[in-house]
């Protein structure tokens, strides 16, 4: 019991520390410089360039090299993925990757959307634009942007995008029709790195914002998922009037005084203190002490990206297969916890190879991992790029308990899991979500900001709804 109580203190004050203590009270537009040196007087440049994902045959050559030379260990006996990735099963994955995988049928796939790149703040910024093919006369497209996050890149929103763009010859209600727009996280595949340190999500949604513009868009939807969900919700904090509204698949909101965090850690130990009730504890604490559970167990990863990127990176971006293993271990248990306990990690129940590796290659030819890894340390660095919210906008609020506002059973609440990238397993939920989300926001804006409320969701559970009823 003291161990547990010395854990759950400790984890506290450093969520408090690292996550709440620089809360800032809004979030300013502001700019910045990211490029090499001095920020010039004239940057230059503005326009948009046509890109194209290419592969010379000897970048080819050089990765089959470094794969035909790797070094395996040997798993302990049935330790499964409960170690990360076995390496049994690793072999299996690298043998297809190697003699079967087909990367030029694949770049082919990569291809088929426009491809662009154009500088903002110093920096070459890759995105894909896709218009609708067919728009009947006198309609508008509906422009969103969306936003990737780590271990993931553009490529998971390219089997949503024809029914984004193109619903009606997939069977959809034509009205709602998009022009999307999906940019690469500066250091992240095609997207240039940054030259300075401190470029967290705030600058990065200021730098999204100023393609937006730059492409024409004065109002525009966004849609995030992991790092994505953080970045897009800063763009509806620095520009308002301008994002009508906001869907993320990675919806969390923290404490943020002081008694609000302890009240979650201690709460259990001292109810009375906090003015809970027996049912109360019954309900929320189990949870959290599962919540707690996993995140020790599947946090380790961020902690290090957090404050050693370019120690951890650099065997990352040298072997191929390490690379693969790492990436691919975290599809695997991020996905379902207890693929930890498969011999193949569950992997291709979500996903095929051709996806993972397809992702795998993005990052390895763009040579990106390390630096999309500093993303978390430049992140965390800023308290994740937290601000209260301006209530002058429009925002549907919720009264909730002090503690949590959660379904009777909080574990059983969902029908349909999604994975650590649901735009690619999942885009059909996505898909009715949006037309759900353009619906209301004619209304309000959707920010998912709830700074009062304490809620913890350990990545993202999506309520699986039959597309026929949100779409009708």
């Amino acid at each position: 019991m003291f161990l547990e109580l010395l854990l759950t203190l400790a984890v506290g004050a450093l969520l408090y520390h690292f996550i709440f203590k620089k809360k800032k009270e809004t979030l300013e537009m502001g700019d910045g410089w990211w490029g090499p040196g001095v920020r010039p007087d004239n940057e230059g440049d503005e326009e948009i360039h046509p890109f194209k994902i290419e592969t010379t045959e000897e970048e080819l050559k050089d990765l089959f090299d470094r794969i035909d030379h790797t070094r395996y260990s040997e798993p302990l006996e049935g330790s499964r993925f409960n170690y990360g990735f076995n390496s049994t099963h690793l072999r299996k994955v690298v043998a297809y990757w190697r003699n079967t995988f087909n990367w030029r049928k694949q770049l082919d796939i990569l291809n088929k959307f426009p491809h662009f790149k154009t500088k903002i703040e110093g920096l070459d910024i890759h995105f894909i634009h896709v218009k609708p093919p067919h728009l009947p006369g006198g309609r508008t497209a509906i422009p969103i942007i969306m936003v990737h996050g780590w271990p993931g890149s553009f490529y998971e929103f390219y089997k949503i995008i024809p029914f984004l763009t193109d619903p009606g010859s997939h069977g959809l209600d034509t009205q709602y029709i998009f022009e999307v727009i999906c940019p690469s996280i500066p250091g992240y595949s095609f997207s240039e790195a940054s030259h300075k340190q401190g470029c967290e999500s705030v600058a990065v949604a200021r730098i999204f914002y100023k393609l937006m513009r730059r492409l024409g868009f004065r109002e525009f939807y966004a849609q995030g998922g992991d790092w994505g969900s953080l970045i897009c919700t800063n763009l509806a904090q620095i520009a308002p009037n301008q994002v009508k509204g906001l869907h993320i698949n990675m919806a969390a909101a923290f404490p943020t005084k002081l008694p609000q965090i302890l009240s979650v850690v201690l709460g259990q130990r001292f109810p009375g203190l906090f003015g809970l009730h027996d049912e109360d504890v019954r309900r929320i604490f189990p949870f959290f002490k599962k919540v707690v559970s996993h995140v020790i167990k599947e946090s380790g990863y961020m902690h290090l990206q957090a404050t050693k990127p370019d120690t951890a990176g650099c065997g990352l971006n040298n072997s191929p297969v390490g690379l693969a293993a790492y990436i691919l271990e975290k599809f695997s248990t991020w996905t379902d916890p207890d693929f930890r306990d498969h011999e193949d990690g569950g992997l291709e129940r979500k996903f095929s190879l051709d996806d993972l590796l397809t992702n795998i290659m993005i990052y390895w030819l763009s040579g990106s991992i390390v630096s999309s890894m500093r993303f978390y340390k430049e992140v965390v660095g800023k308290g994740f790029g937290t601000a209260k919210h301006d209530s002058s906008n429009s925002i549907c609020r919720t009264a909730t308990p002090r503690i949590l506002s959660c379904a009777r059973e909080p574990e059983a609440a969902a029908e349909h899991w999604a994975g650590p990238c649901a735009n690619i397993n999942d885009f059909s939920l996505l898909l009715g979500v949006f037309y759900t989300l353009i619906r209301f926001a004619k209304y309000i804006y959707i920010h998912c900001i709830q700074n009062d409320t304490v809620i913890i969701i350990i990545y993202y559970r999506l309520v699986s709804v039959p597309l026929s009823k949100l779409v009708q």
